[in-house]
């Protein structure tokens, strides 16, 4: 895995490119991200780099968690993610990460959180086909049969029901990277990407 980082989404605008079209572009304020522990073989058995985001009080993190950071005169963060990458000797603890890691053009994979819409129908849900709608019928939206009666005589795991819809983690790939403004640590992506205004997103380079 190349090493990402760590940022919120702003939200979703357009703009257009030289021949007028319209593109779709999700605009993501990005870092800065701080290196907060380097992670060799030697050390711990694998390499990888830990990188911290979202300055925030003292007193929102337990004990373990300042410990941590304090070890390494680091200021208290909210978020921390680790990545696994092949030379972690490149970085250094305290280091300051931002989006001057990325190119304009580069893709890139966004991983967050989706929009929760709450417990929905097997039509919204998985683009069920409803029922008949004619006087006298009574499986509008019904499932209709979701499993046998004899033997196994059950519902199978991972049979297509109403429930929870959104409010999990989703990966968008090979996203490409149209602006970049390095004063501001802003990205703009083309495209939308999961979560609603404020969340929080994972961004790394695409393989």
């Amino acid at each position: 895995m190349s090493l990402g980082l760590l940022g919120n989404k702003i939200g979703m605008t357009q703009i257009f490119d030289e021949s007028g079209c319209i593109i779709p572009v999700t605009i993501l304020k990005i870092g800065p991200c701080i290196v907060t522990q380097v992670k060799t073989i030697i050390t711990d058995g694998y390499n990888s780099i830990q990188i911290g985001y979202g300055a925030i009080s003292s007193r929102s993190l337990t004990q373990s968690q300042l410990g941590h950071l304090q070890k390494s005169n680091i200021q208290p963060l909210k978020y921390l993610k680790e990545f696994h990458i092949n030379h972690p000797e490149k970085f250094q603890v305290g280091q300051i990460l931002n989006v001057e890691s990325f190119v304009t053009g580069q893709l890139v994979d966004i991983t967050g959180k989706s929009i929760g819409k709450g417990f929905s129908g097997l039509q919204k849900r998985h683009n069920f086909t409803r029922g008949p709608m004619t006087h006298g019928s009574k499986n509008h939206k019904a499932p209709g049969s979701i499993g046998m009666g004899t033997t196994p005589g059950r519902v199978l795991p991972g049979k297509k029901m109403a429930g929870q819809l959104g409010n999990k983690i989703t990966n968008i790939k090979r996203l490409k990277i149209l602006q970049i403004n390095i004063e501001d640590n802003i990205l703009v992506v083309k495209g939308s990407i999961p979560g609603k205004p404020g969340d929080l997103l994972t961004i790394v380079p695409s393989k």
